[in-house]
C-alpha cells in the first residue's frame, strides 16, 4: 500500500505554515508515498450551501486555509521522491493561464512528481468571489481541461470556448512530465464519474473514519466507471485511484489503520491520502501521527 498525507494546510496547522519544509522532509523519510494539499479560497460567514454541498454550515477548521500552491512548491523543493498531488483544487476558480503555469513550476521544481487533482467545489461564495457562474461550475471545469491541454501541449498555444479563452501566445515552458501532469478528478455523482472516466487519469473518491467508510460504494462507483471508461475506449487500470481519508475528531491512529486496511481488501485500492485536521492541532501532532500510522501500515 502507499499512504500519503495532507500538508500543514487548515485550521490550528495553518498558523505553522513555517513548518512546511520540515514537515514535507520527516514525512517523506518514515515512508510516505505522497504529500497533498485541499483548497478554500474562502469561508462564507453566512453560506448559502454548506460543507460539501450540504446544510448551511462550514467547519470552522477550514476557516484558515493557506495557499496550496505555494505549500506544493515548497513540498516540492524539500523532498525528492514522494508524489506531489491536491485532492482536489477547485480548479474552475482560477484563469487557465495562471492555473498551468503555477502546476508547471510545481512539477519543474519536483522534477515531474505532480498530479494535478481538480473538483468542482460546492460554495457559491468562491464562485462569486472569483466572478464565476456557480452554476456552469461542470461547464467550466470541461473547457478548463481543454485550455491545460492546449497550454501545457502546444507553443504556440491557444484556447477558445463558450466559457473560457486563451489568447495564442508564447508556451514553451512545459511540464517536466511529457506530454502533461496526469490529471486526477474528484467525483460522485454519475456525471462526475463520467467525466473521470471518459478524460481523467485518476480518480479521487472521499471516505470518513470513523463514519463514513462506505466500501460498497466505492466497489459500485469504480465498476461503474470501469464500464463507462470501456465504452470511451480506454482501458480501466489507466485510471488510478487515491482515497481521500478524512479522520474526524476523537479517532486513534490505530482506528485509521484498520479502516484503511479494511478498505484496501474489500476495495483493491492501494493508495490513499490521510488528512487529520480535524483530529490533531499542530504539526508536531500531525509528524507523530503520520509516523505512527506509517508504523502500522508499512509500505509493501
Amino acid at each position: 500500500m502507499r499512504i500519503g498525507f495532507a500538508l500543514p494546510q487548515f485550521h490550528r496547522q495553518a498558523f505553522e505554515v513555517a513548518r512546511v519544509a520540515e514537515f514535507a522532509r520527516e514525512v517523506e523519510r518514515a515512508g510516505a508515498a505522497s504529500l497533498w494539499v485541499g483548497d478554500r479560497n474562502l469561508a462564507a460567514v453566512r453560506p448559502s450551501v454548506g460543507y460539501g454541498g450540504q446544510g448551511t454550515t462550514i467547519p470552522p477548521e477550514l476557516n484558515p486555509a493557506a495557499d496550496p500552491f505555494v505549500l506544493l512548491g515548497v513540498a516540492a523543493a524539500a523532498t525528492e521522491h514522494v508524489l506531489l498531488g491536491s485532492h482536489v483544487l477547485i480548479a474552475p476558480l482560477y484563469p487557465p493561464v495562471q492555473l498551468a503555469r503555477a502546476l508547471t513550476t510545481i512539477d519543474l521544481i519536483s522534477g515531474g512528481r505532480l498530479l494535478a487533482g481538480f473538483g468542482i467545489g460546492w460554495s457559491p461564495e468562491e464562485y462569486e468571489a472569483a466572478g464565476r457562474d456557480f452554476s456552469r461550475r461542470g461547464a467550466l471545469l470541461d473547457e478548463l481541461l481543454d485550455a491545460l491541454q492546449a497550454v501545457w501541449t502546444e507553443d504556440p498555444a491557444e484556447y477558445s470556448g463558450a466559457l473560457l479563452s486563451v489568447p495564442r501566445h508564447h508556451a514553451p515552458l512545459k511540464p517536466a512530465r511529457l506530454p502533461r501532469p496526469p490529471v486526477y478528478l474528484g467525483a460522485l455523482s454519475e456525471r462526475a464519474l463520467l467525466r473521470v472516466a471518459r478524460r481523467a487519469d485518476g480518480w479521487l473518491p472521499l471516505c470518513v473514519v470513523p463514519e463514513y467508510v462506505d466500501t460498497d460504494g466505492l466497489t459500485a462507483q469504480r465498476a461503474q466507471l470501469d464500464t463507462w471508461a470501456r465504452a470511451a475506449g480506454r482501458e480501466p487500470e489507466d485510471i488510478d485511484t487515491v482515497l481521500r481519508v478524512n479522520v474526524s475528531t476523537g479517532t486513534g491512529v490505530r482506528a485509521v489503520a484498520e479502516a484503511i486496511r479494511t478498505v484496501h481488501d474489500r476495495t483493491g485500492i492501494e493508495h490513499v491520502m490521510v488528512d487529520t485536521m480535524y483530529e490533531v492541532d499542530t504539526v508536531e501532532e500531525s509528524l507523530a501521527y503520520a509516523r505512527e500510522l506509517l508504523a502500522l501500515l508499512p509500505a509493501e
